[in-house]
């Protein structure tokens, strides 16, 4: 038996056990570790397969922290193919650019020597083509998810503590900091950037098993849509704009139906001494840090709360995870490849994984209807497959976001602050987040399966 304890490498007795949800011999039974947007949509995506899942937060309810994030089409196609439900729920919440293309300005420099001249300098746009642009609100999508997830499904206050992997055809114990425990044939670690899954997969002594700081922190707001609009004009407020500069850049796009702005803007810093990943900060601290930027950029920054938060930046790019399964137990989402937010690809990359282990997963009903092989043994199949179809994208997609960072902040060695260049290298690395071939990736994710299977 493998056994995957707590960092002193002790498994704790338990004094109580909370029972898996009764299922046929041939269901499979997955616990996901998380209740954020990846974990609700890893759910909805399994029980449209039949699988019987159990959802553990250790919250009290289901709640996402942050503000904003975007779905271009390719996520929203992954959505559907996920469960159709997520779309829906994605779409009831979200709000559409109005225009067809995302704006780059310079926001550092003016273009007169008016101080309240507002006009900026259009670098160049990038044209959306096909790809569509949904911004909502982080906790808006995730109160409609929830709706589409039937009752008795999630568990809270269900905070991890280790697990037991059983050998052959024995389940997985999953032990509670609250003293219970609960069984399943296989769990899925969506617990976001400071994973407790990661942990106990890798050792809490394993640098692959913590983020790392980026030394960027972010300033985050919303601000309501008629004070944006009579701030910005209506053009900037009702559509996404990049305001680029030296070491700092400036991000707003409309959610919630266009009656908010979000509004973020990322800045250096050295170290993060703090336990948490957030801070307090003033506006005028903020105000500081983009005190010699053009007019625009400091009116969106004036809108801001007089307090607020700063977010720092952590990502797994300095010790990406060697695989995001072993055995049974695999990670999805930040909990497998957090990214820093530049491209803003994160979540639709977690609703990406959603939609491969779906994918495998239902090849494994499939083998266990033929009867031939074990259910373990599938799904470490499954898992693997998994881990083939998106390891290598999704770690290209940190270290992406790291360097697309750099082009906004006129740092990247190749483009400095050059339009033509910046706008070139953008390009490119967008592309090949919107236009992924998501029906290739689910062949590759049942091809591996397939060769896993079969002992390849």
């Amino acid at each position: 038996m493998h056994t995957s304890n707590d960092e002193n490498g002790v498994t704790h007795a338990t004094n109580g056990t909370t029972s898996p949800v009764d299922h046929p011999s041939k269901q499979i039974s997955i616990a996901i570790v998380g209740g954020g947007i990846v974990g609700c949509v890893t759910a909805l995506g399994l029980l449209k397969r039949g699988v019987s899942v159990k959802l553990y937060e250790q919250a009290r309810s289901l709640r996402e922290i942050g503000a904003g994030l975007a779905f271009t089409t390719n996520a929203q196609r992954c959505m559907e193919l996920t469960n159709s439900d997520i779309l829906a729920a994605m779409k009831a919440v979200s709000t559409e650019n109005e225009l067809a293309y995302y704006t780059y300005k310079d926001g550092y420099h003016t273009l007169s020597d008016d101080p309240n001249d507002m006009s900026e300098r259009e670098l160049f746009r990038l044209h959306a083509g096909k790809t569509g642009f949904d911004g909502c609100h982080r906790a808006h999508f995730l109160d409609e998810l929830v709706k589409h997830i039937p009752e008795g499904v999630v568990e809270f206050q269900k905070r991890l503590h280790s697990y037991e992997q059983g050998d052959g055809d024995g389940p997985i114990t999953l032990h509670f900091e609250d003293g219970t425990s609960a069984t399943a044939d296989a769990v899925i670690g969506c617990d976001g950037i400071r994973s407790r899954v990661r942990q106990l997969l890798f050792g809490r002594d394993n640098p692959s098993s913590h983020p790392s700081f980026c030394r960027k922190v972010a300033f985050r707001g919303l601000v309501k849509m008629d004070k944006a609009v009579a701030a910005l004009g209506p053009e900037k407020a009702h559509n996404q704009c990049m305001h680029m500069g030296p070491r700092a850049h400036v991000l707003n796009f409309p959610i919630a139906q266009h009656t908010l702005i979000n509004v973020v803007a990322f800045a250096d810093e050295a170290e993060w001494p703090h336990e948490k990943m957030t801070a307090p900060v003033s506006r005028q601290e903020i105000m500081e840090v983009f005190k010699e930027w053009n007019p625009t950029v400091r009116t969106i920054v004036s809108l801001l709360e007089d307090s607020t938060d700063k977010w720092a930046i952590f990502d797994t790019y300095d010790h990406p995870a060697p695989s995001f399964s072993v055995g049974r137990i695999c990670m999805a989402g930040d909990a497998a490849h957090a990214s820093s937010p530049h491209h803003g690809a994160g979540a639709g990359f977690g609703v990406e994984d959603a939609l491969a282990l779906a994918t495998v997963v239902d090849e494994v009903n499939a083998t266990l209807a033929d009867g031939k092989v074990g259910r373990n043994t599938a799904l470490e199949a499954a898992f693997q497959a998994y881990d083939a179809a998106r390891r290598q994208r999704c770690q290209w997609l940190v270290k992406s976001s790291r360097e697309v960072c750099d082009v906004y902040e006129w740092a990247h060695p190749e483009c400095g602050s050059e339009p033509e260049k910046c706008l070139k290298e953008i390009e490119w690395r967008a592309h090949k987040i919107w236009y992924f071939d998501i029906e290739g990736m689910v062949r590759d994710a049942r091809s591996a399966y397939q060769r896993f299977i079969q002992g390849g």
